[in-house]
């Protein structure tokens, strides 16, 4: 049986691995996160492979890995955005950025990016897509704002705000996958991955591209 691990210590993603049904660890990735992109889909994108590479490379390392015979892995990689008018948001520096954020998402539509990328060992295969879905926030009082950068929710949250906690009574509407804004868009995953093992782990551009296509919002 393949064997998976989770190249994050988020217990939002975990908990959406989870309802994959595959046994999995968590390794979390010691990669340096830096967004150096203005094109959220290609920061993204780039920071999945990151953090799934800097795993990959430490699991064919590890003595652990060549005892069990090499055996077959998938490591998975992700990374979320928050993008409104073409920046960037990721997580707060502080209560200060946190309020910052919140005041900019206050009654507008923004967007969440979130990569996510897959590495095959000992076979060296990989696969990266981006996910992307529209979030439109509720009016925020400077008092509301206050109030929920209080809680220290947003602090470790990309555009300060967790829409499967407090943060989601702020959230007017989506268009796209809720999954995707928790940190992982889980039913895409499955559906590629379907597509990934129909093709022997061997995907062209154009077969990359049908898939961002058939999941464009």
């Amino acid at each position: 049986m393949t064997k998976w691990i989770l190249a994050s210590a988020s217990p939002r993603r975990k908990e959406l691995m989870s309802r994959m049904r595959v046994p999995f660890q968590v390794i979390p990735s010691n990669a340096e996160e830096v967004i150096t992109e203005s094109d959220p889909k290609e920061a993204v994108k780039r920071l999945a492979k990151l953090k799934a590479s800097d795993v990959a490379v430490r699991c064919l390392e590890s003595r652990e890995y060549i005892e069990n015979g090499k055996e077959d892995t998938i490591i998975l990689g992700a990374d979320t955005v928050v993008v409104y008018e073409g920046r960037i948001l990721g997580k707060p520096k502080d209560k200060e950025d946190a309020k910052r954020m919140l005041s900019m998402l206050s009654g507008k539509t923004h967007q969440v990016y979130t990569g996510v990328s897959l590495i095959r060992i000992p076979m060296m295969s990989s696969y990266t897509f981006c996910q992307r879905t529209d979030v439109t926030m509720y009016h925020m009082s400077p008092e509301d704002i206050e109030y929920y950068v209080n809680t220290g929710e947003p602090m470790d949250k990309a555009g300060a705000y967790g829409i499967q906690g407090m943060g989601g009574i702020y959230v007017k509407k989506i268009n796209g996958d809720y999954n995707n804004v928790v940190g992982l868009p889980i039913a895409r995953l499955c559906y590629d991955l379907g597509t990934l093992e129909a093709r022997g782990w061997s995907m062209t551009p154009e077969i990359e591209k049908e898939l961002e296509q058939e999941n464009e919002i």
